[in-house]
């Protein structure tokens, strides 16, 4: 018998998983009082943007894909903000700095969210908000791993010192477990924000002050770029993967990446293989690096280049690709990935409506910068621009740099089967396909699945933050058997091992039950990640 160190999260009307309990608490206890999943969607990411400030929060990006069951009508928000208007690639010839003011961009999540809001929601908006600011000004504690990332970015903090004062212990220091991080700065910015709506942090005092202060520091983010923002609403793309649909964020999200993989392994039978065998991981980390060469060449945003998505998503080029395969021999690439820290969770409702959402600031703590009075902590998302000339993803003012963000759902039969994602960077889709084929192919349950002992697979040349380099590496975690990670290096792959559970990613899943009807969800163990129901 499979075990999971955790129990499943069972519920006959609505389900909540996130990267933080007292987010997931947030989104539950609105789903409880009659709001719909876009009303704990707003609760959970205004909430989680406080109390896991290294993730994620307003003052970085968003994708937010949701599903109306009542309308069956699917849909994206794009709440990603573009590259400063003085931001040009001459601006950064000595390179594109990794944190502080210089790295920033404009932040998407806040007008993201009021355009999920807007026409969707049943409750009022600031109710929603009302969670995140009392986590702001009540504080929350420090778990293991909030101090984990804040031991490693102290030097990021300790150069702006509202942030240190912050986000770090008395003096400096590494903050304690259980020492409580208060954030009354903020909690006044989300007061504004809840009275005001997103009109205030973006045409009004919110974004003249985070402005002000930006300037203060050299950065380049403006008043203008703030006044320009719009988020953008999307459709979903999708292919089918034997019995299911799969739907997923369009670009500048490098959704496709996923769906580019799942359809060259429906050319293989999964499931005729053992689960952890080296040759169905051999062939998954090779889907994985034919569909990242076509990532580096055509990820980007729609305006500078379009996907040809019919084409990389089509059987014929599946066919193609799996020409490419050999089974007995790993692949070598200029190619490759990079984890980051970015957050995930996923809600659906009593009307079996979902929201697969993914927020983000990029790096841990984004680039340090607490943006003034506002207590706003920016993102460093400029350093996923490119510079070298030619690239598809080069950096250009007023453009949306390509994201790792994605947020999948998946249908069966036109129903409702599975919302999952989580963050991690370029680890992200790789992730995504472990756990999903985990449980269409082989049949385990949401938390056997995020359980189940991950891989995660690096190229040189690739690394999603400049200046964009890598090694080759498949990272594995303990959990596979010894014939695996043997037949693994037999074919030339360099593996690098971790212990259980300590690989990358924190997935966060909720399955709809096609016979009862239930919410099904499953949580993390390698974050603080969390699920409730009822």
């Amino acid at each position: 018998m499979l075990r999971s160190h955790r129990p499943l999260i069972i519920g006959r009307h609505g389900a909540v998983a996130s990267n933080h309990p007292m987010a997931t608490l947030a989104g539950l206890d609105v789903l409880r009082a009659g709001g719909n999943a876009v009303d704990a969607t707003i609760a959970v990411a205004f909430t989680i943007g406080v109390v896991e400030p290294h993730m994620s929060g307003i003052g970085g990006d968003g994708f937010y894909h949701l599903y109306d069951a009542p309308k069956n009508s699917r849909l994206v928000i794009n709440a990603s903000g573009a590259a400063p208007l003085a931001s040009t690639a001459e601006a950064f010839v000595d390179g594109i700095p990794d944190s502080g003011p210089r790295s920033v961009s404009t932040p998407g999540m806040v007008g993201g969210l009021a355009a999920l809001h807007a026409g969707r929601g049943r409750l009022p908006w600031s109710d929603l908000v009302s969670f995140a600011i009392s986590a702001a000004r009540d504080g929350f504690g420090v778990t293991r791993n909030y101090q984990t990332y804040a031991a490693q970015q102290a030097n990021r903090l300790r150069a702006h010192p509202a942030a240190a004062a912050t986000y770090l212990g008395l003096d400096g220091m590494t903050p304690s477990i259980g020492h409580i991080i208060r954030q009354p700065r903020l909690a006044a910015t989300l007061e504004a924000i809840a009275t005001d709506g997103a009109e205030i942090f973006y045409r009004g005092t919110i974004a003249h002050q985070i402005a002000a202060a930006v300037a203060g520091q050299g950065g380049y983010l403006a008043e203008r770029d703030f006044q320009a923002f719009r988020p953008e609403k999307q459709d979903p793309i999708r292919i089918s993967y034997r019995d299911f649909e799969i739907f997923q964020t369009p670009p500048n999200t490098t959704g496709f990446v996923l769906l580019q993989m799942l359809k060259l392994l429906e050319r293989v039978d999964v499931a005729s293989h053992e689960r952890l065998s080296d040759i169905l991981i051999h062939l998954m980390v090779e889907a994985k690096k034919i569909a990242f060469e076509d990532r580096e060449r055509f990820g980007c945003d729609p305006l500078t280049q379009l996907a040809p998505l019919d084409r990389l998503l089509s059987p014929e080029y599946a066919d193609q690709s799996k020409e490419k395969i050999d089974p007995d021999h790993a692949a070598r690439s200029t190619l490759g990935g990079v984890s980051e820290d970015t957050t995930y969770f996923c809600v659906v409702d009593d009307k079996g409506s979902a929201v697969s959402a993914i927020q983000s600031i990029n790096s841990a703590f984004g680039s340090g910068f607490v943006a003034g009075e506002t207590g706003v902590l920016l993102n460093n998302r400029m350093t996923y621009w490119h510079l070298s000339p030619g690239h598809p993803n080069k950096l250009v003012p007023g453009r949306r740099v390509r994201h790792t963000m994605n947020a999948p759902m998946v249908f069966r039969d036109g129903r409702l089967w599975a919302v999952l994602g989580t963050p991690g960077g370029d680890n992200q889709v790789q992730v995504n396909l472990q756990v999903l084929t985990a449980m269409i192919d082989f049949g385990l349950d949401p938390q056997q699945a995020v359980e189940a002992p991950r891989w995660s697979s690096r190229q040189p040349g690739q690394d999603a933050n400049y200046p964009h380099l890598g090694e080759e590496s498949l990272t594995m975690e303990a959990g596979f058997p010894s014939e695996t990670y043997m037949g693994l290096a037999r074919r030339g792959h360099i593996l690098e091992h971790l212990p259980a559970l300590e690989g990358p990613c924190s997935v966060s899943v909720i399955r709809v039950d096609e016979a009862s009807g239930s919410r099904i969800a499953g949580s993390d163990p390698r974050r603080d990640g969390w699920a409730l129901a009822y």
